[in-house]
């Protein structure tokens, strides 16, 4: 019976051991919770993804974040999304306001990537960025027509996208904060705009 109770309580402390080494000393217990902690404590540097933007210039991501830029909030979308990407829209719309009505444009501003090149062209991405009423001096969307420079920026960022087979995606979304020194340097969840907002602003993002 002791021996039996021995065995099944170093099983526990094994597995309790196991997720505290897992979980960041049990602070995340999802993946993706595991992920922003980690990119919390560690930013990633951002690729040298080839953008072309709504007015039909280019850059690259990493040179177009690059000092002495503004630190930047960005969302992923395709501008036919009518479910997360609304969302996302509503809260960078409303993010527009705050740093406009704050006279934060040289601090941080927003960026719309499309995952969506075949259909979002610059003109489509113009007629989005018009309905939105995005300011280009605050927020800029922009697409990736290079299938492997998409994945691998998607893959940064954690965004995952498959195919609903009706021509259209499912996807995740979240507010992805960029600092000053081009790096992935905080995610927050849709809806948390404000602490977003405030994670850019922070000194460590400046």
């Amino acid at each position: 019976m002791a021996r039996t109770l021995f065995a099944t309580l170093l099983v526990l402390l094994t597995c309790l051991a196991a997720a505290y080494s897992a979980t960041g000393g049990f602070q995340d217990w999802t993946t993706e919770a595991a992920r922003r902690a980690a990119i919390a404590r560690r930013p990633l540097a951002l690729p040298a993804t080839p953008l072309q933007f709504a007015d039909g210039s280019r850059a690259r991501l990493d040179q177009w974040l690059a000092p002495p830029r503004p630190a930047t909030i960005v969302g992923f979308i395709y501008t036919r999304c009518n479910s997360l990407c609304t969302i996302l829209g509503d809260e960078f719309q409303q993010l527009q306001t705050e740093i406009t009505a704050r006279g934060l444009q040289g601090k941080v501003r927003l960026l719309s990537i499309s995952f969506d090149p075949r259909h979002d062209t610059p003109a489509n991405l113009a007629g989005y960025a018009e309905r939105m009423h995005a300011d280009p001096a605050v927020w800029q969307l922009a697409t990736v027509s290079d299938p492997a420079a998409l994945q691998a920026v998607l893959d940064r960022f954690g965004i995952v996208v498959i195919s609903d087979g009706m021509g259209g995606y499912v996807h995740n979304a979240a507010l992805h904060v960029v600092d000053r020194q081009a790096r992935l340097a905080a995610i927050e969840e849709l809806g948390a705009g404000r602490q977003a907002l405030a994670r850019a602003l922070a000194p460590e993002a400046q």
